[in-house]
């Protein structure tokens, strides 16, 4: 379900982690932010450290470099860890079966670019958000046949399985093709014959862009989606934890240098107006 904002400006917001340090009273204090307790009362997969989930397959947001695994929302998960007096333990996992691994306890939480939905509320505990993006129809460069959402009616659309963007390619097509990365999508899309549209985040099409894949977004985002960090339901004291980390990294200024050092900008700092939010 979407609905329309009625607000002049939406804060593109983020999620963030809080979990308190695993020592003494003497130490606890020093490190993180001060959350009260034990990294035990967090319910974590093992005490001191932070374990989280994303598909490592979501370039600029989580993606592997000389053996590494890097991006935007590793890079969120590392500060929130550090916040709370942990030790950051990201993870990747495929992106189809994320809640069900969060949900046997093989992580603590997902930060992997998961939109809060209500479908997914129902599985998961969302925390605020952290980012926002837009989702948007990506076509091959010098296409003149999709100008709209409308002109998708029929049409072999590229997505990642179980996504926002898979819903959303089923209003408008039975021939969908699912892949388990968008950037693979999107090189797929570059190649005459195999995808008619590909839908997934405009930061993602713009990072094809940037990487030299000749792909062009069609009209403005279809919707605003808002990407935020996954725990299970039960775990109300790590949810609170990590929305406090989340307030403080923003008011810090670190969550302004991530966003600054993979985006040029403030992805909680843009103006929006009659746009609307995927639910």
């Amino acid at each position: 379900m979407k609905k329309k904002l009625s607000f002049l400006s939406v804060i593109f917001s983020a999620g963030v982690v809080l979990a308190a340090c695993g020592g003494d009273d003497s130490s606890s204090s020093e490190e993180g932010s001060g959350t009260e307790g034990e990294s035990g009362d967090l319910n974590l997969l093992e005490d001191g450290m932070f374990t989280t989930a994303s598909s490592g397959l979501y370039k600029p947001f989580s993606f592997e470099e000389g053996g590494n695994l890097t991006g935007f929302d590793i890079e969120i998960g590392n500060a929130l860890a550090e916040e709370m007096g942990l030790e950051p333990n990201p993870v990747t996992t495929p992106f189809e079966t994320i809640i069900q691994g969060l949900n046997t306890n093989r992580y603590d939480a997902i930060i992997g670019s998961m939109s809060n939905t209500a479908e997914r509320a129902e599985q998961v505990a969302f925390s605020d958000p952290y980012y926002y993006s837009g989702g948007a129809i990506f076509v091959r460069e010098g296409n003149t046949e999709i100008q709209s959402a409308e002109d998708l009616e029929g049409v072999k659309i590229g997505v990642v399985g179980q996504s926002t963007y898979d819903t959303a390619a089923q209003e408008y097509t039975d021939d969908i093709q699912i892949y388990s990365s968008d950037v693979v999508a999107l090189q797929d899309l570059t190649v005459e014959g195999r995808l008619d549209a590909v839908i997934t985040a405009d930061v993602v099409g713009f990072e094809a862009q940037n990487e030299g894949l000749a792909v062009e977004m069609v009209g403005d985002p279809l919707w605003v989606e808002q990407p935020s960090i996954a725990v299970r339901q039960e775990d109300e004291a790590l949810l609170q934890a990590i929305d406090e980390a989340l307030d403080t990294i923003i008011e810090n200024g670190t969550y302004d240098e991530i966003s600054q050092k993979w985006f040029g900008r403030n992805l909680l700092d843009i103006d929006l107006e009659g746009v609307e939010v995927l639910e």
